[in-house]
């Protein structure tokens, strides 16, 4: 589906005013055009604009406060920045500040067209969708060309009913990419339903997903209705696909070939409306080939394979992903963070992120937590591998378990030793190490009081 919607163009160039105007009008769009920031702000102010697109370098009011005050005017409509982005502080400041997207110069006409497509349908998306989750934040960011491939193919795919198979590390985006199939399909009015097939056994994932009726087994007291119910009319993600036993396999086999299933002890087949998302960080591929994974589900699982890069593999992306999510949790933090020293940012660049986005978002969380000043400073950034013993020390022994081992005392002394460390890195504060353990503040109060630890409160 192609979209078509008002737009408005701040360039102080005119000759790439015209360019643009001429090349989005031909496809259909309504263009205004303005040469600054007074006047750009003065049409906005004048009538509703569906998407806007500012350049960052100009005289007089840059990008970026245009990017700033047309936010604050009308926080849902989606801005994108023109720019070469040649610094990461352009980069962070773009995202803390709100936008949607960005075109790097110079650019063809065929970026043009397709950074527009994704605004309109992204603001179509949050103007239609009734989930609250979906205003705002569901969102890939990433200009490096394999996160670009990768929005593209969702934007192919996302009308369609076919199945999809998404493989990454974990921690790359599985679920945000079915959560935006399913909002920029025709579905979206209808319920998104996740389940992780690696948090079940065997026989609770079959009720999970299936539904049962009341005595098919002990504590079956009355009827339930699994996820495929739920999920009727809209989507399922399977994540950690891999995980299910070749028996449930088989079943969900069953499901994919004809729409309809059985649920756990019943009799009457149920039939289904619904488009699936499968996703996994193993390799089914080989898993097949040992015979640990079915190769029939394989094939109907793997109808449109998306691939998500591992976030070493585009650390240029690096930037816009700590921008969004400094704007993010400082506006939930109730803290003013501006953005990070050269120094901090040089450290986030260097790290090989083996938890990928996920990793990421929780450093930056942290960070925020920490952060005494307006700036995020390497003191603030605590990698995971920090909490680990330092050079010269001797790290914390794994015993051999036997006859006279004590697995509470043992548990008990690591516990000890990892708020020791946390404490250290934090200077003695609870609350910045509770941050850094990933705790609440009464749960350390806690344990410091219990294991004997001095800190203060």
């Amino acid at each position: 589906m192609r979209y078509t919607g008002r737009l408005l163009f701040v360039d102080d160039e005119e000759a790439m005013r015209e360019m643009v105007q001429i090349v989005l009008q031909k496809d259909g769009h309504a263009v205004d055009t303005a040469a600054d920031g007074e006047t750009a702000l003065a049409l906005f102010h004048a009538q509703p604009y569906d998407m806007a697109i500012v350049d960052l370098k100009m005289k007089g009011m840059d990008g970026l406060e245009i990017l700033r005050r047309l936010r604050e005017k009308s926080p849902e409509t989606p801005v994108a920045i023109v720019t070469a982005f040649s610094t990461w502080e352009t980069a962070v400041d773009a995202m803390r500040l709100g936008a949607y997207d960005y075109l790097k110069k110079p650019f063809d006409n065929d970026e043009l067209r397709a950074m527009v497509q994704r605004g309109l349908r992204y603001r179509e998306t949050i103007s239609g969708a009734p989930q609250p989750e979906a205003v705002g934040e569901v969102r890939f960011i990433g200009s490096t060309p394999a996160i670009q491939q990768v929005l593209e193919m969702i934007k192919r795919v996302a009308n369609t009913d076919s199945t999809v198979l998404v493989q990454g590390e974990s921690g790359t985006g599985k679920e945000l990419v079915a959560r935006l199939l399913h909002l920029y399909s025709p579905r979206r009015a209808g319920p998104f339903i996740s389940v992780c097939c690696g948090a079940f056994s065997d026989t609770l994932l079959e009720s999970e997903i299936f539904g049962h009726v009341r005595g098919a087994f002990t504590g079956a007291v009355a009827d339930k209705k699994g996820l495929l119910d739920l999920a009727d009319g809209g989507s399922l993600f399977l994540d950690e696909v891999a995980e299910m036993s070749l028996q449930t396999q088989v079943t969900l086999l069953r499901v994919l070939e004809t729409r309809t299933f059985l649920p756990v002890g019943g009799a009457t087949p149920r039939r289904v409306d619904v488009r699936f998302v499968a996703a996994t960080n193993r390799d089914l591929a080989a898993m097949v080939a040992n015979r640990t994974f079915r190769e029939d589900l394989y094939y109907r699982l793997n109808v449109i394979p998306i691939t998500l890069p591992p976030l070493r593999e585009r650390r240029d992306d690096i930037p816009l992903l700590a921008g969004h999510f400094l704007a993010y949790y400082s506006r939930a933090f109730c803290r003013r963070c501006d953005g990070f020293t050269p120094q901090a940012m040089a450290q986030l660049m260097a790290h090989d992120w083996p938890g990928n986005i996920r990793e990421l978002q929780n450093v930056i969380q942290r960070a925020i937590t920490l952060a005494s000043g307006s700036q995020i400073t390497t003191d603030d950034i605590i990698l995971p591998h920090m909490l680990t013993a330092p050079p010269g020390e001797t790290p914390f022994a794994m015993p051999e378990p036997g006859p006279s081992f004590q697995l509470d005392a043992y548990l008990e002394a690591l516990e000890a030793k990892l708020i020791h460390r946390a404490l250290e890195k934090s200077g003695g504060s609870l609350t910045k190490a509770a941050a850094l353990l990933g705790i609440s503040f009464r749960s350390i109060r806690y344990k410091v009081k219990k294991l004997g630890i001095r800190a203060e409160e």
